[in-house]
């Protein structure tokens, strides 16, 4: 049948969507071809055709079955760094129990932390009591490029089609040197 598959074809589609690189899976699926043209000739060929597109799409969705991961969990981690605001987060040192306080949400949205511990003192003047303070402070992750991400991924950043009828009278571009019109 036209649409079935070989044991190497489909090897060779497994192996492809792993880093998308056609000629290497080519190599590795059908280990007698050593020439790196052949194999990259042969793979173009290959990922011409409708059934092995077919079934590398296939692939991909079981993919996402088996790895637990769905659009939906990347566009919500998008989310949390697209919408933090470091206003929530501050922009300065705060003490650990604060930034324990933070939600998950927040703390999701953080590329980076810094630490430091400064001696504070949290008696009187008269009976000093003298204890050490761990001080975080955040840097997150790009906003915009989180936003951007979220643009692409919900098709946001689609070109927009636009059609335009012309009902009116030709009109001519350039003129000719015979032309009095």
């Amino acid at each position: 049948m036209k649409g079935e598959l070989t044991n190497s074809q489909k090897d060779f589609c497994k192996k492809y969507i792993y880093d998308w690189n056609a000629t290497q899976a080519y190599l590795k699926a059908y280990p007698t071809v050593k020439n790196d043209r052949v194999a990259s000739a042969n793979s173009s060929k290959l990922l011409t055709k409708s059934n092995i597109q077919a079934y590398i799409e296939e692939i991909q969705k079981d993919l996402e079955k088996l790895s637990g991961i769905s659009r939906q969990m990347i566009a919500d981690e998008y989310r949390k760094i697209a919408f933090s605001s470091i206003a929530n987060l501050h922009n300065t040192w705060i003490e650990r129990k604060e930034f324990e306080a933070l939600t998950e949400d927040q703390k999701a949205s953080i590329q980076e932390i810094e630490t430091k511990i400064l001696q504070k003192n949290i008696g009187t003047y008269d009976k000093p009591e003298v204890v050490d303070v761990e001080f975080i402070k955040v840097k997150l992750y790009n906003k915009a490029q989180a936003l951007d991400s979220l643009c692409k991924m919900l098709g946001y950043n689609e070109a927009e089609k636009k059609e335009i009828k012309f009902t009116g009278k030709p009109i001519k571009i350039g003129f000719d040197d015979n032309d009095s019109d």
